[in-house]
């Protein structure tokens, strides 16, 4: 180091010392004589001295103006940097794009969204390896950004915490709580005659009443959940509403925090192990998550060197009651959970009838046992006691059969009783589009099964979330009687049975690609079977006539997606090249 230069923080020495005496990750870009154009950059930033000797961590921001969730993350950034600084490190901004599924919802835009979860990992990479930070802080917010934070966190694998934007409050307008789910339903109910246009601007215009991410157990909130169970954020994280206080003092906890993980070397792989990956799992099955978690983990763990298959989720979903329901399974919302305790307390329960592994590494620098030691359930109405759950299985269910031989996946907390199990006539569509047309002519009626297929990782191409069907579909009051089965995924706001990720997809040859209209199609939740009631003989006739038609498509990325994007049963993961 040069001499005259006075460096205040004594984390300097405390994380070489971490490292086993190497010099900080950051020297790799400031230190020595043939640093100075590197140095002289950093100070056209308006750096000085004492800020670039410090150990430098990167600020990882998804802010923009598009997503509700992210028009916030501007002042959480600020937070976590005034942390970071107080801590005496260095912060450096960066962005990763995001993308609102709710806009992208119902058009080509929605192929854009899981396909974002690559580029937002990839771009976490180029970043944080061009420029070697010594820590990195994360801030998403909704779907797809968390998880690729998390896989591009693993990648880089250096000191690494996340704090994200927090939940949206639920709307409220005369006495009435409102979520997304109620503006994607009203389409359905306004279409049937049910509400009228008064009440259709009503839920337009205060289902949604502010910043945050979308109020029900949703994709967002469901991997924000996951991200605190799973060890990667501060406590708090996945429940404190986006518009208190507390989340902003969790952001500069989160800054303060970081230096203490680059201090002692805490890495994401020390986090992200196989028993934390068993705790979030378990989490989900008594939360009643998003489908999507059934993608994403599988995902995140791939990037760990660790695998997730379905057989295990649904070993664990057996096992696991189901505590909590939220919108749209239920009325609560994550603020409900927050003032119940959230997810420690959820936890605790669990913990108290050995479902959690104790003994995982945090980023709070102590165990899940030692964060949940004093924690206790403060609204059993919200949290159920384990002695008297929901359902004595977890929210999610794995479904093999005919048509699904990898597996498929359903919100089965989300799911009416009386369509737990069912049996019904295939409506096929080959695109949502067509499906979306069909049940605003009234050609879906109750009894039927719609079947949807090429819309899947390769097919789509994308894998389109599909919450329009499916929320028309309970708008129009056809919710306990229709269902619905797609090698396509579905929005956390989804609810009904609403079964996706039929893996193999109809791109790749899937059973699903040979079912036609008519065909009887039966479905049995509560014991994992779906299958086609058609013969083998006549399934093999008609696939050596069944020619595979891939929708054209323009776009150069989405080629390269079609063209490297695995299985929904593998997380749609990439081939390696």
């Amino acid at each position: 180091m040069r001499s005259g230069i006075r460096i205040s923080s004594r984390l300097l020495i405390a994380c070489i010392k971490a490292q086993g005496g190497n010099e900080m990750r950051s020297n790799l870009m400031k230190e020595g004589v043939n640093k100075v154009p590197h140095r002289a950059l950093m100070k056209a930033s308006g750096l000085i001295d004492e800020e670039i000797y410090r150990p430098i961590i990167g600020v990882v921001n998804s802010f923009n103006e598009v997503v509700p969730g992210h028009i916030h993350l501007r002042t959480i950034a600020e937070a976590v940097k005034a942390g970071i600084r107080m801590a005496g490190g260095t912060p450096m901004e960066f962005p990763t794009i995001a993308v609102c599924d709710g806009i992208a919802m119902n058009h080509d835009g929605m192929k854009f969204s899981l396909v974002s979860r690559e580029h937002i990992a990839d771009s976490v990479e180029i970043m944080a390896n061009a420029h070697p930070f010594d820590g990195l802080v994360f801030i998403p917010n909704c779907d797809k950004i968390v998880p690729g934070m998390l896989m591009g966190a693993l990648r880089v694998n250096v000191p690494s915490i996340f704090i994200s934007g927090g939940p949206m409050m639920a709307g409220r307008h005369k006495g009435k709580k409102m979520t997304l789910t109620t503006a994607f339903e009203s389409v359905g109910a306004y279409t049937s005659g049910k509400i009228d246009d008064q009440e259709l601007l009503d839920i337009e215009n205060y289902s949604c009443p502010g910043c945050g991410s979308c109020a029900g157990m949703f994709t967002a909130n469901s991997m924000n959940c996951m991200t605190e169970i799973i060890g990667m954020a501060l406590p708090g994280n996945g429940t404190i509403p986006a518009v208190h206080a507390e989340r902003i003092r969790l952001a500069k906890k989160t800054g303060i925090k970081i230096m203490e993980l680059v201090e002692r070397n805490i890495r994401p792989s020390n986090i992200m192990t196989e028993k934390a990956f068993k705790n979030a799992v378990t989490a989900d099955m008594a939360l009643g998550c998003s489908t999507n978690t059934i993608l994403h983990l599988p995902a995140i763990a791939h990037e760990a060197g660790l695998k997730i298959n379905l057989k295990d989720i649904n070993i664990l979903s057996a096992s696991t009651p189901h505590l909590v329901k939220l919108s749209p399974a239920g009325d609560d919302c994550l603020e409900d959970l927050n003032e119940a305790g959230g997810l420690q307390a959820l936890l605790k329960e669990l913990s108290k009838h050995g479902k959690v592994e104790l003994d995982t590494l945090t980023v709070t620098g102590k165990t899940v046992g030692e964060n949940i030691a004093q924690v206790e359930v403060l609204d059993y109405d919200v949290i159920r006691k384990y002695e008297a759950p929901y359902s004595e299985s977890g929210g999610l269910a794995v479904l093999w059969g005919n048509i699904a031989p990898d597996g498929c996946v359903v919100k089965k907390g989300a799911v009416l009783p009386e369509m737990m199990q069912h049996k019904g006539p295939a409506k096929v569509f080959n695109s949502e589009e067509d499906c979306v047309n069909a049940l605003l002519d009234g050609k879906i009626i109750a009894g039927d099964v719609i079947v949807i297929a090429y819309e899947g990782p390769k097919g789509g191409p994308g894998m389109k979330e599909m919450l329009s069907p499916t929320s028309v579909l309970t708008g129009m009051g056809l919710g306990g009687s229709v269902a619905l089965v797609t090698d396509g995924r579905f929005s956390g706001v989804t609810r009904g049975a609403c079964i996706g990720h039929v893996s193999p997809e109809a791109a790749e040859g899937g059973p699903i690609a040979l079912i036609q209209d008519g065909d009887q199609i039966e479905i049995d939740i509560p014991n994992n079977k779906i299958n086609l009631l058609v013969d083998e003989e006549t399934l093999n006739e008609r696939k050596s006539h069944t020619k595979i038609s891939l929708k054209d498509v323009k776009s150069p990325y989405l080629r390269r997606y079609r063209s490297l994007v695995t299985s929904a049963s593998t997380g749609a993961i990439l081939r390696d090249c």
